[in-house]
């Protein structure tokens, strides 16, 4: 085995460009591989953890627009209200806290200043569902929903396009061309699940955008926070029962609402995340399989000149799988070559892509693993028919092989 070993490294040696060009296939390969598979790892890791701030006992409560309930909504003004709000934290055991919630878009201004964003209309309880501490002054308070006060906590992101280096607490800045004070700001939240910039926003209170900025009585959705994550199937039941009961739906009726629990949504995003990952690494196998066909075609060739050489071998008593092994070994050690440099590599770029590129990544040992193997065994699948074809050579039509 050793001298097969040797022969194997002399005739790769022999040809440094074509060896050099044949193992670059299988480095790119690789290398393309760990990178792809790091940067789906990196996101689906960020997902989760932008998930998980979110809460996984938080419910949300949507209304429904159908045919049925349009009509239905147009008769008797049936949509989810604040009301409905009170009426679940109330009367659902299985629920803590909740909050209306309306969302519109609208123009700040501080001084010179201005920047459109998101208006979100808010209760007492979203700071508490949304685990969103504050960086500096208070939050909405209940005597401001009931006073529909013209008062706001603003985001990071608008706090710094406002007011920049200034301390935004007690100014007054113009929201729909009217004053409100800024009572708090809110401390970092980042990206959501979706890739929404979560700081981009300016929080106010829901009666106060309900009357004075959309002039509206619904809401467009209702937060609730549960009493233990377990616990949101009991909630979920007991706010659809409450929700149908308030809303007069029929027993034949479809609901005019929908309850979504955060572990479900967050579960689809998580297998979303997974499939990209798949998909990308699946992608990059691709150059692989190129880098494989590279070596198929090389061992081609060398089997071609080296046809005399096999049968001098053939004739001084080498056997037909020592010729099978010798051919199998250069493929292997072509790959297992390139499958180490592509290591390497991917190692390399993933890091480079995560600090210039901004795109999350995350090594794993397994996914390194995997390509690596998977670089050997290309290197045996596809070496396999040439070395084979070698092995099959007749000894003395290779002797006479010019």
């Amino acid at each position: 085995m050793s001298i097969l070993f040797k022969i194997a490294i002399r005739a790769i040696i022999r040809n440094k460009l074509r060896s050099s060009l044949t193992v670059l296939g299988i480095v790119i390969g690789v290398g393309a591989v760990i990178v792809m598979v790091s940067i789906g790892q990196g996101a689906k890791v960020i997902v989760e953890k932008q998930i998980e701030s979110l809460g996984t006992n938080v419910l949300l409560i949507f209304p429904v627009s159908t045919l049925h309930t349009a009509t239905r909504g147009v008769e008797g003004g049936v949509t989810l209200t604040a009301e409905d709000a009170l009426a679940i934290k109330q009367e659902c055991d299985a629920v803590t806290y909740v909050s209306p919630g309306i969302r519109a878009t609208s123009q700040a201004i501080y001084g010179n200043m201005n920047w459109t964003t998101s208006v979100l209309g808010v209760g007492p309880d979203y700071q508490t569902i949304r685990n969103w501490p504050l960086s500096s002054g208070q939050f909405i308070s209940p005597q401001d929903v009931n006073a529909m006060a013209k008062v706001c906590v603003l985001g990071q992101t608008v706090s710094a396009n406002l007011f920049g280096a200034l301390h935004p607490v007690d100014k007054i800045v113009r929201i729909n061309n009217m004053p409100f004070k800024v009572t708090g700001v809110l401390s970092v939240k980042g990206e959501s699940a979706t890739g929404r910039d979560q700081d981009d926003t300016i929080l106010v209170p829901y009666t106060t955008v309900q009357r004075k900025i959309m002039g509206i009585t619904h809401v467009d959705m209702i937060l609730a926070s549960t009493v233990t994550s377990e616990a949101r199937f009991e909630a979920i039941d007991q706010i659809t029962a409450l929700l149908r009961q308030r809303h007069r739906i029929r027993p034949n009726e479809e609901n005019d609402f929908t309850v979504i629990s955060q572990v479900e949504f967050a579960s689809k995003i998580v297998e979303t995340s997974r499939t990209m990952t798949i998909l990308l690494g699946s992608i990059a196998s691709v150059s692989l399989i190129v880098g494989g066909i590279g070596i198929m075609n090389i061992m081609l060739v060398s089997t071609t000149e080296r046809t005399r050489e096999i049968g001098i071998r053939m004739a001084v008593g080498a056997k037909e799988k020592d010729i099978l092994l010798q051919f199998l070994i250069e493929a292997t050690v072509l790959s297992s070559i390139g499958g180490m440099i592509g290591v390497v590599l991917g190692v390399v770029l993933s890091k480079f892509v995560s600090y210039f590129g901004g795109w999350p990544s995350l090594l794993s040992p397994l996914s390194i693993a995997v390509a690596f193997l998977f670089s050997n065994m290309v290197g045996i699948f596809f070496g396999y028919y040439p070395a084979r074809k070698a092995s099959r050579l007749n000894p003395i039509e290779a002797l006479r092989h010019e």
